[in-house]
């Protein structure tokens, strides 16, 4: 995986800004490695599926979310290695360097 830049961190950062779209994030991070159909996402999170497949479409833009076809459905995954970029980015540089007590995230997180 390429390291995450400024403006990718952007991108990613901007995505997660809008309530919705936070709410589904969070939604297919507690779904995990199995992911979840849109229709199933649509169920839990109460909104229609033309509303879901806006903000998931961004999501999938900005890497937070993969999409893979199973059969005739689709699945989506959180995109665990990006999320973890744009932590690593926010917190590279933390206290210029000394140990202020603040622990970063493991470089790698899996669910």
């Amino acid at each position: 995986m390429r390291a995450m830049d400024e403006q990718g961190a952007i991108t990613a950062l901007a995505a997660l800004a809008q309530q919705l779209r936070l709410r589904i994030y969070r939604t297919l991070v507690g779904a995990g490695p199995q992911g979840i159909t849109p229709g199933q996402l649509a169920a839990l999170l109460e909104v229609p599926a033309s509303t879901l497949s806006f903000h998931l479409k961004e999501l999938v833009r900005a890497g937070l979310v993969q999409a893979e076809r199973e059969g005739r459905h689709l699945i989506y995954r959180p995109a665990i290695e990006q999320m973890n970029a744009v932590i690593a980015y926010l917190t590279d540089h933390c206290c210029q360097g000394e140990d202020c007590g603040v622990t970063r995230p493991p470089v790698r997180v899996s669910c």
